[in-house]
């Protein structure tokens, strides 16, 4: 299977840009030592897309993507942050 996906380019100026599937769902769960990430389908689409924007070369090291339940997930989600090494 090949899908196609447009990611911004990141900018140092602007940051990154998330970008949203209409109707994502996420909650994210953390089970004593597993978090577990719970999404419909345009919930992972979403987070695909944002795991490559992260990934750009042009990103720094250290860069980081924070979620909540205050800015995407579910409410009673703990937060998830994933940062790029």
């Amino acid at each position: 299977m090949e899908i196609k996906i447009q990611i911004p380019t990141y900018s140092r100026d602007n940051g990154i840009e998330f970008v949203w599937e209409d109707n994502f769902i996420i909650q994210a769960d953390n089970n004593l030592n597993s978090l577990v990430i719970k999404a419909n389908k345009e919930g992972l689409q979403s987070l695909a897309k944002h795991l490559l924007t992260l990934a750009q070369d042009e990103v720094p090291v250290d860069t980081h993507l924070h979620y909540d339940e205050f800015n995407s997930l579910e409410e009673g989600s703990c937060e998830i942050v994933i940062q790029k090494i």
